[in-house]
């Protein structure tokens, strides 16, 4: 059952979106907008805009958009009921409590309690006559009994049924097993269980709920880890493993490690604000949550090729948030779980002198860089200060690449200047590269080409973006509401989509006789809002919006008659001779 609107209009009222998101994201104010680097995807150069007046955000990079409610939906990756409830505890209001949303609501809920069970199962199994190869494994990894239930750690039994049949037992439908994917259907219909004979480690979120499971397998066998995939309750890419105890530890800093068992073994050191990330590399998302919970990340990923490559990949994405970066280095190429391991009783204490000797990321990278040339040499000292140039340009502050700039010219015997020209050199290419690619984006938007949202636009380019100029004026005018009613319908549309936006804008027009973003998000998901703010953003206010929307629904009727190639090869002589004589009624 909708929300009412009395309560959306209240909430609407005490919610500023400017407000909103600039607790996520760094904002700054370029005239009537917000600018700032996108949280969605990474960028060096701003292109997600905030507009306060007509309370939507858009990024004129990746295309993402929305009213405040979608921002929170993706940015915390909730279903719309539940993003409207940190909207409303944020601006004091209370949802009413007859309006809760069946359907997505209720599933959510039903995983979060089925994760919930099936996290005391695995538990349990951990401690049966099934897990005692597990619990031996875990205690192999001098994880204490503490530790482990902790982390709530478990043991997935080898029967491909027996976590299924557990649920069902409490009463939990295989429909919603599989959408938790704790389960699969198999091709003969049987459910089974998606994981097994694996140690398991319960991911939990910030709220306390348990969303998702990773798996060991304790043998040789691949994948060495199963991770769940997303499901309503869980997106991968915007999750951190541990965060729910880290958050807590009250330090000003993460640090962010590759996998669990290093998390494990760091908290149980007495690092217990160290996090993972869950099975993918570091996302722009996870970094900006980092940054929400402290101002400094110590990334501590293993020190083989494939973590140093990892680091430097992080790196690039924690960089754009503003957050201070440190790297810590373990040494012989172990893990920090290793590390610890190895040095017994001293583990934490050589640990802790690793984290407080950790370099910035800038030094970390130059030194990387600085193994792989012969500084002695002239061509390899060029080569040397090119790479570092082309390094120091992605910073976004001057002041740091002038004092590293300053560095490498003291130690090579070279002018600054001569470097600090080589930085402006790549930074003037890098605005290039991106300016290219902003045009090169404009340009598959104008065709319509990639439209996955209105695939019809593609075909119906003219009528299409008539349609759009239409939705954009009722929006910014919903008086002249009446005026287009008295021409049009939402039949008159063309296309599906742009269709159905018409039909809820009029619908909440003729309720309220005023419309927003946010009155009509609850229709739409993420990535249609997405659409609906591009539509407004690539649209200025028309100055006499009267006379320009009486020329669109002129185009869009002109459109709307005209006849397909398939209709026409079908149509009778006298349908084509009707067709003939409006195009030459409308041409007079």
């Amino acid at each position: 059952m909708p929300l009412p609107d009395e309560f959306l209009q209240e909430l609407k009222l005490r919610t500023d979106i400017a407000d909103v998101i600039s607790s996520y994201v760094n904002l700054k104010r370029v005239g009537r907008n917000l600018v700032g680097l996108c949280p969605f995807h990474s960028e060096k150069t701003p292109s997600f805009s905030v507009s306060p007046e007509n309370g939507f955000f858009h990024c004129f990079g990746c295309g993402v958009g929305g009213d405040v409610i979608t921002f929170i939906k993706r940015i915390e990756n909730l279903d719309y009921i539940d993003a409207v409830k940190l909207l409303a505890s944020r601006a004091g209001l209370e949802i009413p409590t007859d309006t809760q949303s069946k359907g997505l609501s209720e599933l959510r809920k039903r995983i979060f309690e089925a994760n919930r069970e099936a996290a005391r199962f695995f538990h349990k199994a951990l401690y049966s006559q099934d897990g005692v190869h597990a619990l031996s494994y875990l205690r192999g990894r001098a994880l204490s009994e503490a530790t482990i239930k902790h982390f709530g750690l478990g043991y997935s039994p080898p029967s491909r049924f027996a976590l299924v049949n557990y649920l069902r037992a409490k009463g939990f439908k295989d429909s919603e097993l599989v959408s938790a994917n704790l389960a699969f259907t198999t091709r003969s219909g049987h459910t089974m269980d998606r994981f097994f004979d694996r140690v398991m480690f319960p991911i939990i979120d910030v709220r306390g709920n348990v969303i998702a499971f990773g798996g060991r397998i304790m043998s040789d066998e691949k994948p060495k880890y199963l991770n769940t995939s997303d499901t309503p309750v869980f997106k991968k890419s915007s999750n951190l493993f541990a965060l729910n105890f880290a958050k807590n530890v009250g330090e000003n800093m993460l640090i962010l490690c590759e996998g669990y068992m290093d998390v494990i073994a760091l908290h149980q050191a007495g690092f217990q604000n160290a996090i993972a990330t869950l099975g993918t590399s570091l996302t722009t998302e996870q970094a900006m949550i980092i940054k929400r919970y402290c101002d400094t990340v110590a990334i501590c990923y293993d020190a083989d090729e494939a973590g140093q490559k990892a680091t430097s990949r992080a790196i690039g994405i924690l960089r754009p948030t503003g957050i201070d970066i440190r790297i810590i280095t373990v040494p012989s190429g172990k893990d920090p779980d290793e590390f610890i391991r190895s040095y017994g009783e001293q583990g934490p204490v050589r640990f802790r002198k690793l984290l407080e000797s950790s370099g910035n990321d800038v030094r970390y990278q130059i030194q990387k860089v600085r193994k792989k040339y012969d500084t002695q040499i002239p061509e390899q000292r060029i080569s040397f200060l090119n790479e570092c140039a082309r390094l120091l340009a992605e910073l976004n502050s001057d002041i740091d690449a002038d004092v590293y700039a300053g560095e490498l010219a003291e130690e090579l015997s070279v002018s600054k200047s001569s470097i600090k020209n080589e930085i402006e050199k790549y930074r003037k290419r890098s605005f290039r590269k991106e300016s290219k690619e902003r045009i090169r984006n404009i340009q598959l938007k104008t065709s319509a080409a990639n439209d996955r949202i209105n695939p019809e636009k593609h075909r119906n380019l003219r009528a299409a973006n008539a349609e759009e100029a239409i939705i954009a004026i009722l929006i910014n005018n919903p008086d002249l509401a009446d005026t287009i009613m008295s021409r049009i319908s939402a039949d008159s549309f063309v296309t599906s989509f742009n269709k159905r936006v018409f039909s809820v804008l009029l619908e909440r027009v003729k309720e309220m006789r005023s419309v927003s973003p946010m009155d009509i998000s609850e229709a739409f998901t993420a990535d249609e809002m997405s659409s609906i703010t591009s539509i407004l953003s690539s649209r200025p206010r028309e100055n006499n919006p009267k006379r320009a929307i009486q020329e669109y629904i002129d185009i869009l009727l002109e459109e709307k008659e005209k006849i397909s190639p398939e209709k026409a090869a079908s149509a009778s002589d006298e349908e084509m001779l009707e067709y003939f004589k409006k195009l030459r009624e409308r041409k007079k």
